[in-house]
């Protein structure tokens, strides 16, 4: 399969490049949680094996850097990012650069561990009604926002009216109907109909709870002043300094309502577009965590660092997947054969072994292979260039016939995908341009507005299929905005699947639902998936309890804690 001349060429010369960025530094910005973030555009929003695979892959062990002993309180852990957020309020924004601060100083109802089940936050207890219509949340006593007046039912419920009517992931929210507040300690989420996702969408990074005693003064609340000014929050740092171009300062909360937490005094969020200099600040130990590394190279220059742990475990939740994504409007790529016979010649396994270096995982779904709804036994081919060809065949197109283009997300790694797939389909004589966008909102506008024939994109799982998979394949959800169903595709039996998923209470009823939406899509291939990134991060060895959980750094680090 690897003997094809292209194949060869392009891994010669990637090798030489990643040879060259492994000296000098590699500069192409491109991180997992950089590509889908409202933080750095002005779009709408900003994807292996299971862990233990990736682990495997080429990550160093987790407790590398673990030491014997009870946690220590106190030191500051500087955290490197690329990251430039906008504001601090997660309610109304969505993306990494606002959620990694975010929930730090703002507390959620719940936690998720490992098995994406959910654990008590600022919610003790909770409790979903038989018929799924309402969830109640009964509250930590004695919880204070930063200012010192204390956190009640009614800051829930505005926190929750105000995420639904403002965030992005629309999904996430729509089906509540209000918020009753019995008592100061007791929330009861109504809904218009069951909601699986309701618990997971009240995730640190998803569902901040902000003071309603600051935020409900009439103004609008996407540009509230106190979203970055004089930020109030309620999680385990308070803020102190804040510069979205350079640092975010936080000092620990004494009267975090978990007893003797945070450990750390302080988190300081460098920010760099640089990845370059995070990985020099790793190696020598003046960067203590970063999940900001840059491409395939500087990850495999720090696996070879032995006072450096390096990982790719951790935000699993949030489940990026890169994939080549098709017009279906257009008058060639409505043909399903065609489509078809694109996907056979594009070799997936080359991509992540070769290109990427063992760094990224073949993935042939649209859920992430992490994700509990993934379908493994989703039918899907090896690479086949006769086959690619009997397909163009049939479906009446002559070798040579069909003239495409394809785009990319600027400014990424994303580039050495599209001229792969450009060599790749001229293996199967179909004559394929690069149509490269200047910038991040020329690309969205074109992708999202429909003019374009393919793009490499990256997309975002979100922790459930109801808040970042179904947008993407619901027939009415094409609004002219990036990262919602820019293909075009319309399949009845898609949405009838993901209406009856995005409510059905039943595991493994709602599992076998999304089993058959991947079988159909992996049919209709309005979407030929390539490859996981998963979010490589690396730390020093005195970081301990490091966030490697299904959110990673988009997660309070009140349990992180630094060996002396």
């Amino acid at each position: 399969m690897y003997g094809r001349p292209i194949h060869r060429l392009l891994a010669m010369l990637f090798a030489l490049s990643l040879v060259a960025a492994a000296c000098g530094g590699d500069d192409d910005g491109d991180d997992a949680e950089a590509t889908e973030t409202e933080d750095t555009t002005e779009a709408t929003e900003a994807e292996s094996e299971d862990t233990s695979d990736t682990t495997a892959a080429g990550s160093d062990e987790g407790d590398a850097g673990a030491v014997d002993g009870e946690p220590v309180a106190g030191g500051t852990l500087l955290i490197g990012s690329t990251q430039v957020p906008r504001h601090l309020n997660g309610t109304v924004q969505s993306g990494y650069a606002t959620a990694v601060p975010g929930t730090q100083l703002n507390a959620s109802p719940l936690l998720f561990d490992e098995n994406f089940e959910p654990q008590p936050y600022l919610a003790e207890s909770w409790e979903i009604a038989d018929d799924g219509l309402s969830v109640t949340l009964n509250l930590v006593e004695g919880a204070v926002f930063h200012d010192g007046e204390p956190i009640t039912s009614e800051d829930v419920a505005f926190s929750i009216i105000t995420a639904r009517d403002n965030h992005p992931f629309a999904t996430m929210f729509a089906p509540v109907t209000g918020v009753d507040t019995p008592d100061p300690q007791t929330a009861v989420i109504n809904l218009s109909q069951p909601h699986p996702a309701i618990l997971l969408a009240m995730s640190p990074g998803l569902l901040p709870i902000i003071p309603k005693h600051i935020f409900d003064d009439g103004q609008d609340m996407k540009t509230h002043p106190r979203n970055s000014e004089d930020f109030v929050g309620s999680g385990p740092f308070k803020l102190v300094e804040f510069n979205p171009d350079s640092i975010i300062r936080m000092e620990r909360f004494e009267d975090f309502f978990i007893p003797d937490r945070p450990y750390l005094d302080e988190i300081i969020i460098e920010i760099t577009p640089d990845p370059t200099n995070i990985v020099l600040g790793l190696e020598n130990g003046t960067t203590d965590l970063s999940a900001s590394l840059g491409g395939s190279a500087n990850i495999l220059r720090l696996q070879d660092n032995p006072d450096v742990v390096t990982t790719a475990d951790g935000h699993e939740a949030i489940g990026p997947i890169q994939w080549l994504e098709f017009n279906v409007a257009d008058p060639v790529l409505s043909s399903k054969e065609v489509r078809q016979a694109i996907a056979d010649a594009v070799d997936r396994d080359f991509l992540a072994d070769t290109i990427d270096q063992g760094t990224t995982f073949p993935t042939p779904t649209g859920i992430a292979p992490a994700s509990p709804f993934h379908n493994h036994d989703v039918e899907t081919d090896e690479a086949d260039l006769d086959k690619a060809k009997q397909l163009l065949a049939d479906a009446g197109f002559a070798d040579g016939e069909i003239e495409l283009t394809i785009d990319y997300i600027p400014g990424t790694a994303q580039s050495a995908y599209a001229e792969y797939v450009v060599q790749a389909l001229e293996d199967i004589g179909i004559n394929t341009e690069l149509s490269v966008s200047p910038d991040f909102p020329t690309w969205a506008e074109r992708v999202s507005g429909g003019n374009y024939q393919m793009t490499i994109n990256n997309v975002w799982n979100w922790g459930d299929p109801v808040i970042g998979v179904h947008r993407t394949y619901l027939s009415d959800n094409r609004v002219g905005v990036i990262w919602t169903n820019n293909t075009g595709y319309e399949n009845a039996d898609v949405d009838q699947i993901l209406a009856e998923a995005g409510q059905e209470i039943d595991a493994d009823a709602r599992t076998k639902l999304y089993a058959d939406f991947q079988d159909i899509v992996a049919e209709d291939v309005p979407i030929h998936f390539l490859t996981t990134p998963p979010f490589w991060q690396a730390y020093g060895p005195k970081v301990q309890n490091p966030p490697i959980g299904i959110w990673g750094h988009m997660a309070p680090m009140h349990e992180v804690w630094l060996a002396q």
